[in-house]
């Protein structure tokens, strides 16, 4: 198992908020993170981010801003 480098840790960092992460993946962003205080901090930012925006989309009192499904599936599609 080869160390992952940051591109490919943010990636997976990314993939796993939306659709999850292989048992392997899970375990070299695991390792990655121990050993990367940058990309720890990458993942925090992140999931804050994410929290700020589901608030934002499906929380706000008008309708959810975000309706695109083909978009959704585009980005899903590109991190595998």
């Amino acid at each position: 198992m080869l160390m992952l480098s940051c591109k490919k840790a943010t990636s997976l960092i990314e993939k796993k908020s939306l659709i999850g992460l292989s048992v392997k993946e899970n375990l070299q962003l695991k390792i990655h993170n121990r050993m990367c205080v940058v990309c720890l901090y990458y993942k925090k930012q992140s999931l804050i981010i994410d929290d700020l925006l589901h608030e934002l989309i499906y929380n706000s009192e008008s309708a959810p801003l975000i309706k695109n499904e083909a978009l959704k599936e585009k980005i899903i599609k590109n991190l595998h």
